[in-house]
């Protein structure tokens, strides 16, 4: 273990780094790739040290998933809101597609429901935070009587819903990434009609 590797994990770094590199394995080599002993030799650590935080592979894919909503989360409560609904919904939208095509493994992995239940109260309050602001903002509009009542969060992820599959396509090359500005603006748009009220 070289000097930098035992400094940082004295200093308590030593998840956030096997965190870090465990995300860049899923990236390229998909679950399938990731292992803890592979991990402690990526981060130059004993292969013993990743079981103290994590005390197997299952436990260091829920905290990926987690690490991944709470990112989400944060993305959106770094959007300045506009004065109009529509207008930051489609900030949001942009926001949320281009952290689902720039991090398409890690997505896979947050909603694949593999999650342990161990994981579960974590993974919730994970999830909750993570769409607080667009459950939010729908519920504005609505209060505002911009859009149809009805559930705010059930509302949000079924407009997240139509947003991942829109991110499917393009990271399958079925729709250019050229013309995705052009997708995301109709599919905004589409959602946004059917949510007027009538």
């Amino acid at each position: 273990m070289t000097a930098i590797r035992a400094r940082s994990y004295h200093h308590g770094d030593l998840r956030a780094e096997l965190l870090q590199r465990a995300e860049a394995t899923l990236r390229e080599s998909g679950v399938d790739g990731l292992s803890l002993r592979q991990l402690a030799r990526d981060t130059g650590v004993s292969h013993g040290a990743p079981t103290r935080h994590f005390r197997d592979k299952q436990a260091l894919l829920d905290a990926l998933a987690v690490a991944g909503f709470e990112r989400l989360g944060a993305d959106f409560e770094n959007l300045t809101p506009t004065t109009s609904s529509t207008d930051t919904i489609h900030t949001m939208a942009r926001t949320y597609l281009r952290f689902a095509t720039e991090n398409s493994a890690l997505l896979a992995l947050m909603f694949a429901r593999r999650h342990s239940p161990v994981a579960g109260d974590v993974m919730s309050q994970a999830v909750d935070r993570a769409f607080a602001i667009p459950v939010t903002l729908i519920a504005e509009a609505q209060a505002r009587g911009e859009i149809i009542p009805g559930d705010p969060r059930r509302i949000a992820l079924t407009a997240v819903a139509a947003l991942q599959g829109l991110a499917t396509f393009l990271a399958s090359g079925l729709v250019a990434p050229e013309a995705a500005d052009e997708w995301l603006e109709d599919l905004v748009d589409h959602v946004m009609l059917g949510l007027q009220p009538r």
